[in-house]
């Protein structure tokens, strides 16, 4: 019987979440072409045939950790509320994907990989549920235009530009500590920054 088929022991929940923890430190390092099942076994501690006997492949081990990092990339764009002050609210969403990129840095690299590989283990989601928030929070970012309340952008780029400038300090992690050089604390310098960028974007006559 496999140990899908029955309710896990605790030892097999603890030793699935070591591998997929493994799995997210591997891939995240050599993408999904370069990582192997030998890599996850030995960063998890755990032995090949025992890998297998929680996951039949290294496409199944993949699948796991993104079917659970689209949860985790979506819940800030869906805790944004049409009823709140809409600068505040478009604000408080690039906060929590700038944290969201600090404290999920390899959960970053691997969602970006699998996009630049084509998204074949996720397009169905992303075309799915990822498209239909984006036009959910679209119209409300409309109707906040609609309403003078922040200056008319296109709204859908508007998300697009939250991901890249906040993603951006996950993914090239590397270069921008390096330009940075050290002493610098680059998610907390961000925030500023970003705070002021999209003030003044979105800033209107009547808002001041």
């Amino acid at each position: 019987m496999s140990p899908t088929s029955r309710p896990r022991s605790r030892i097999q929940q603890r030793n699935r979440e070591v591998i997929l923890d493994a799995a997210l430190e591997v891939f995240s390092q050599h993408g999904f072409r370069g990582a192997t099942l030998d890599q996850i076994a030995e960063v998890a501690g755990l032995s090949k045939p025992n890998l297998l006997y929680y996951f039949p492949s290294k496409e199944a081990v993949h699948k796991a950790l993104l079917t659970g990092l689209l949860d985790t990339w979506l819940d800030p764009l869906r805790a944004m509320d049409p009823r709140g002050e809409p600068l505040a609210e478009i604000l408080a969403y690039v906060r929590r994907k700038l944290d969201l990129a600090r404290d999920f840095p390899r959960e970053s690299r691997l969602f970006a990989g699998e996009i630049l590989q084509g998204a074949p283990r996720m397009r169905e989601a992303i075309e799915g549920d990822l498209r239909d928030l984006v036009e959910e929070k679209a119209r409300i970012l409309t109707r906040w235009m609609d309403e003078g309340r922040i200056a008319r952008v296109d709204p859908v780029h508007l998300i697009f530009s939250i991901w890249a400038l906040t993603q951006h300090y996950a993914d090239f992690d590397v270069q921008v500590r390096a330009v940075l050089g050290p002493g610098h604390d680059p998610f907390a310098e961000a925030g500023g920054f970003l705070k002021t960028l999209f003030s003044r974007l979105l800033a209107t006559d009547q808002a001041g």
